[in-house]
């Protein structure tokens, strides 16, 4: 059981890691992490799952444990993770529980917990003390239930919501979607509405991920994609990770495109209406988007790498939009949480508004040279980040997340893994020539880079 409790979520391999009886815990104590404001919408709690076949005996698992602690279930059946917080939204739930692994190999499964409104649950805000209950619990995994069960199907309400954002239907575009066989494969009922000539790749729901990993942070999983954008000339390309709440975007030349750069493209839309309101990114995230913000007349806010902590700074801020160079595109209208195929209709609404190639859109952002995020097995992990607070103090440095040092033509971050055991590296320059001279630099403090 050791390690499946993670920053964001509950994950590890089945059936060694995560078991039924993890499940039916899992659910018998989740209450214990709701407070009165949660409950006194109950208590209920949203449940689905992801495609993969132990992801069934472990929802009705975790339902089991629920329902013995008198929370009452509400199953939306299969569903990607957007639909589960949009299921605690729309019904007005106690929370959620997703079943999935998102993007990790077949043999991984897990749970990913929210509270009223979608509101995420991280490792300092309950995963932590739900793990303290999981280990120390001597409860009966054969209770009997105490509480009610519905089935509800909500995909119908949840495309009409997806939709919400929709305005432009012509001219008609040609867009090639990589489901990977994940959870993004349900989406062909939405893709239908949106006026495009469709290539879709992998759209069999298999948790077995037959063809590629379902994680598009992986070049070598965009592979298939880029091929069929440049041989079917699509307009553009969309990967969904495995989940589905998260989306890459290529662009018509067959190039990836940096997620932090699509979070910069796509925040004048929402600053149209909304002048000085805030956008949210990560650390991680290229100048160019800041800079974005900043012309487009909006407020950024950086914040430290994890959903719940954007999505906490989006509600504190009431920021309109807000992005993760992971893929993670969130929005205030959807509950505050990341949605793939909202980003995706976005940029579909921005290609038909403009006229514009995507390519020609993004170009003015890529002026900077990124490394992208690098992962470095250090074993003293504080130790390299004193090491690195100690030598670069001649820059200006911050303790966000990790340490980041910024210089006047180029700036880098190392930080903690929060899912792995590993320190990650992102650094940009103004000229690529300093790149790559300051990425050799930190390579001779991090070591060999892993993978």
């Amino acid at each position: 059981m050791a390690g499946i409790f993670k920053a964001y979520d509950i994950r590890g391999t089945y059936p060694d890691q995560v078991t039924e009886d993890i499940a039916f815990k899992v659910g018998y104590y989740f209450r214990d992490l709701l407070d009165e404001d949660d409950l006194a919408r109950g208590p209920v709690v949203v449940v689905s799952r992801d495609m993969r076949d132990h992801s069934t005996p472990l929802a009705e698992a975790l339902q089991r444990g629920l329902r013995a602690r008198g929370v009452s279930v509400i199953d939306i059946g299969v569903a990607d993770t957007p639909q589960n917080y949009f299921g605690v939204g729309h019904l007005k739930a106690s929370g959620g529980i997703q079943v999935t692994a998102s993007h990790n190999p077949a043999q991984y499964n897990g749970f990913k917990m929210s509270r009223r409104d979608a509101i995420p649950v991280a490792y300092d805000t309950g995963i932590e003390k739900l793990e303290a209950l999981v280990n120390g619990s001597t409860v009966d995994t054969g209770m009997a239930p105490k509480a009610e069960k519905t089935d509800r199907d909500v995909f119908a309400e949840y495309i009409e919501h997806v939709l919400c954002r929709y305005s432009r239907h012509e001219p008609r575009m040609k867009v090639a979607v990589d489901a990977a066989n994940g959870m993004g494969a349900i989406y062909g009922p939405i893709l239908d509405r949106l006026n495009i000539e469709l290539v879709p790749l992998f759209f069999e729901l298999d948790g077995t991920f037959p063809n590629h990993e379902a994680n598009p942070l992986k070049l070598e999983n965009l592979v298939d994609l880029q091929a069929a954008v440049l041989e079917h000339n699509r307009n553009f390309g969309v990967s969904f990770d495995g989940d589905a709440d998260r989306a890459m975007m290529i662009d018509e030349k067959g190039r990836v495109i940096s997620a932090d750069l699509i979070t910069g493209l796509l925040a004048p839309r929402f600053l149209k209406n909304e002048p000085g309101a805030a956008i949210v990114y990560d650390l991680r995230s290229s100048w160019s988007t800041k800079e974005a913000i900043e012309k487009a007349g909006g407020k950024p806010i950086r914040e430290r790498v994890g959903h719940s902590f954007l999505k906490a700074t989006m509600r504190r801020h009431n920021a309109p939009f807000g992005g993760e160079l992971a893929g993670h595109f969130y929005f205030r209208d959807n509950f505050t949480a990341d949605s793939s195929i909202m980003a995706l209709i976005e940029v579909l609404d921005l290609l038909r508004e403009t006229g514009k190639n995507l390519s020609d859109l993004v170009e003015p952002l890529r002026r900077y040279f990124a490394t992208g995020e690098i992962n470095f097995h250090v074993d003293d992990k504080e130790g390299m980040i004193r090491r690195l607070a100690g030598d670069f103090g001649d820059g200006e440095v911050d303790y966000l997340d990790g340490i980041t040092v910024q210089y006047a033509d180029w700036w880098f971050n190392v930080r903690p893994s929060n899912t792995e055991p590993l320190l990650r590296l992102v650094l940009e320059a103004r000229f690529e020539v300093l790149m790559v001279e300051k990425k050799e630099l930190l390579l001779g403090y991090l070591g060999t880079p892993e993978g």
